[in-house]
């Protein structure tokens, strides 16, 4: 299980590192890649939690690996509380405060978005199936 979880930990911490990477920023800046990589993985996190809940049964490893390794590791809500304080010292006090506010705000919202999201294309999928069955005269 510790395997599973640190081999998705390492590929979610690649992911991450590559995004800051891509979209660095200055001191006294909205740290983006921090704030898209929390959200993103918010979002995601709910898309996987009705995935393995309710649509199917994965294999017992799938939601360690995906969501404490993968997932744990892409998103950083340390970082982003660092990055709160590293504005604030820098003099960006309204920055500060607004990014902390934003990040746990949109973290909440995009979490609660995929899940719902998730649930209404397994409505939608469930309900195709049995379009398909029943046109095609299958029970």
């Amino acid at each position: 299980m510790l395997a599973t979880i640190a081999a998705g930990g390492v590929l979610g911490a690649e992911a991450r590192y590559g995004l800051t990477v891509a979209l660095p920023h200055q001191s006294g800046q909205w740290p983006w890649a921090t704030w898209l990589v929390n959200i993103s993985g918010c979002f995601l996190i709910g898309v996987l939690m009705v995935v393995i809940i309710d649509v199917m049964t994965p294999h017992r490893l799938v939601r360690p690996f995906l969501g404490v390794g993968v997932l744990g590791g892409f998103t950083t809500f340390s970082t982003a509380m660092v990055d709160v304080q590293q504005l604030a010292l820098a003099g960006h006090g309204a920055t500060a405060l607004g990014y902390m506010a934003a990040t746990v705000l949109a973290a909440v919202i995009a979490t609660f978005l995929g899940a719902h999201a998730t649930r209404i294309c397994a409505r939608w999928g469930r309900s195709q199936t049995r379009t398909v069955r029943t046109s095609d005269g299958a029970q």
